[in-house]
């Protein structure tokens, strides 16, 4: 059996009482931010949100907390706050990780999000070595417009493949694997966040040079992203969602189908923009059409190991 790698002790998910009846209790705070929690995904992802909803009321919460936390981080870096008027992004985003940090230490936040979120990491055991990298390619959106090799690889990893790595976190819990199986887990959970990740940049370029100034992918800018490049990027993302389907048939049932129908959904995605012309990714947002949706969620309930 693979355990969680942890100096605190692990504090296993239990059935949680019917806060209603203690008004003043920690509970009822604890469900007052895990719902604060269900509303930002609600507003921010609807393919995600979607996926989301299949994975049952074991793992769904736990997930919700974990991506809440990561949407607030990235408004501050990505325009909400400097929209607001706020002049330093950067000191917002440090207080937010020290936050974070308190509260996966003592269990308790005055911010509800990250209340929320600590609580998911304490019973999971989600610790820092998975936070900080976050954090630091959160970081890097404040200061870096132009990424190397290296530099692509490491924002990857910390903006996307250790959010992957945490919802493992809470699909693993309880559970036996083999150091084999686990392994095929981990290199999972890495190349479907990593698949997520470079199809946002690619769905998001013109926003991303023309609004953000800022350019993601290795040597690729707006003047020389043409058709060949994107072919290649999209072949790239193509060989992660391979590796990422590889560890569905090793996840609880819930988990397979969210998986699935998220690996489906984006999958579908890059088709549609291996198909779209790349100088319309350019000037255009490209989506998957609502009913194309609906049909991959179908599939990956019915039949999860064939998206």
């Amino acid at each position: 059996m693979v355990e969680p790698s942890s100096n605190r002790p692990q504090v296993r998910a239990t059935k949680r009482p019917d806060a209603s009846k203690r008004p003043t209790s920690i509970e009822l705070y604890s469900l007052a931010a895990e719902a604060a929690a269900s509303q930002v995904i609600a507003a921010y992802s609807t393919s995600f949100g979607w996926a989301t909803k299949l994975l049952g009321k074991e793992f769904c919460q736990p997930v919700e907390n974990i991506y809440a936390l990561v949407r607030v981080a990235d408004e501050i870096v990505d325009g909400a706050a400097t929209g607001a008027g706020v002049t330093k992004p950067g000191q917002l985003l440090d207080e937010l990780e020290a936050e974070t940090y308190r509260a996966m230490n003592s269990g308790f936040s005055a911010n509800i999000v990250v209340h929320a979120f600590a609580r998911t990491a304490r019973e999971a055991g989600i610790d820092r070595d998975l936070v900080e990298p976050f954090f630091f390619s959160m970081r890097q959106d404040l200061t870096v417009v132009e990424h190397d090799q290296a530099s692509f690889e490491r924002y990857v990893y910390g903006s996307a493949e250790v959010v992957g790595l945490m919802c493992l976190k809470v699909f693993m819990l309880g559970r036996s694997y083999t150091e084999t199986e686990a392994a095929t887990l981990v290199a999972g959970a890495r190349a479907l966040g990593a698949a997520f990740q470079k199809v946002n940049f690619l769905r998001d370029l013109a926003a991303d040079f023309k609004a953000l100034g800022r350019s993601y992918f290795a040597g690729v800018n707006a003047a020389n992203f043409d058709e060949a490049t994107k072919l290649r990027l999209v072949a790239d993302i193509n060989k992660d969602l391979t590796a990422a389907r590889a560890s569905l048939p090793l996840l609880p049932t819930r988990p397979r189908q969210a998986v699935a129908a998220a690996l489906g959904l984006f999958a579908g995605l890059n088709r549609r923009i291996a198909h779209t012309p790349a100088t319309t990714l350019m000037v255009a947002r490209i989506r998957v059409p609502n009913l194309q949706k609906l049909v991959i969620l179908a599939k990956a309930i019915t039949r999860p190991l064939s998206l």
